[in-house]
């Protein structure tokens, strides 16, 4: 029996990966984002060469998504990965239109991230086992908490990357931007302990500040896991994930310092309006220790 036929649409998008990857020299990660979102639309587009997709027929496809449940963000990453496959399309394989430009993902209501109240955070740092994978995650989540890590940082990080003299860690961020970000007492202490392990875990030339058993850089569903595991061991009701803890740090930041600009830098933000949405949860956060506390605020729930 031959090879089994690869369609037209497959190898336009296998080219169009390949040129993701070695040409615009983006992340793993990022890769298969795009990968996700235009296998999305070669679904809906079904058995039709992705030439003939016509202007009416996109706006169809975005309004059936949307009924699908699909939120505005989600719809605007895919209509952005989808106008860069066509602009792919254009230069690689002489495509004359995009019928995806100019077309603008509806509207959706804006919601505020999820972050762990300051006395949560604390619960959930506790640590008391020596084993090594917990004194890991214990590591991990200190620092993920301590200095505002996303994840694709936390797995990429070197090292060469830890600063022991000034107490600060490099990250390599969205974009391939680098930006220096200090590191707590307790991270850094939680750092040390791990560290000390480490060695004995890890593979000869492996760099990853994190390992798995085999001595490995961990992998980012295993830290989703273990947070989330962690998270019920401690207690907590509400599931957590490893963002949390980054939309936590900025926002008890702001709640101690209120400067935008110094959690906007610390946080790798291009856009200081990015930033600007923990500021309602700083004053969510307020809100509620107001009708905790104030006696009038005591006084009107009473009535109700």
């Amino acid at each position: 029996m031959g090879e089994p036929t690869v369609s037209l649409n497959e190898r336009y998008l296998e080219g169009f990966l390949s040129h993701l990857a070695h040409e615009r020299r983006l992340s793993p990660n990022t890769v298969e984002s795009y990968a996700r979102d235009v296998r999305k639309l070669l679904q809906l587009v079904d058995e039709a060469v992705i030439a003939e997709v016509q202007a009416h027929q996109a706006r169809r496809m975005v309004a059936q998504l949307h009924a699908r449940g699909l939120d505005g963000r989600s719809l605007a990453r895919m209509l952005s990965a989808w106008r860069a496959f066509f602009r792919y399309l254009a230069r690689d394989h002489a495509f004359t239109r995009n019928p995806f430009q100019g077309l603008k993902a509806p509207k959706s209501a804006k919601t505020l991230p999820n972050a762990l109240s300051p006395d949560e955070a604390s619960k959930l740092m506790t640590n008391r086992s020596d084993e090594p994978m917990d004194v890991r995650d214990h590591a991990m989540f200190e620092l993920f908490y301590s200095s505002g890590l996303r994840l694709a940082e936390l797995t990429g990080l070197k090292l060469e990357d830890l600063n022991e003299g000034d107490e600060t860690v490099r990250l390599t961020g969205k974009g391939s931007k680098t930006r220096i970000v200090p590191v707590g007492r307790f991270a850094r202490e939680a750092l040390e302990r791990w560290l000390h392990l480490r060695a004995a875990l890890a593979k000869p030339g492996e760099r990853a500040v994190f390992l798995n058993r085999a001595g490995r850089a961990v992998s980012p569903r295993t830290i989703q896991y273990r947070l989330k595991a962690w998270a019920a061991k401690q207690g907590l009701s509400q599931s957590v994930h490893p963002h949390m803890l980054r939309h936590s740090f900025a926002s008890h930041i702001l709640q101690s310092s209120g400067d935008l600009r110094a959690v906007q830098e610390m946080l790798g933000h291009s856009s200081i309006s990015t930033t600007q949405i923990y500021t309602h949860l700083d004053f969510q956060y307020l809100a509620k220790a107001y009708d905790a506390a104030h006696p009038r605020a005591k006084k009107r729930k009473a009535k109700a």
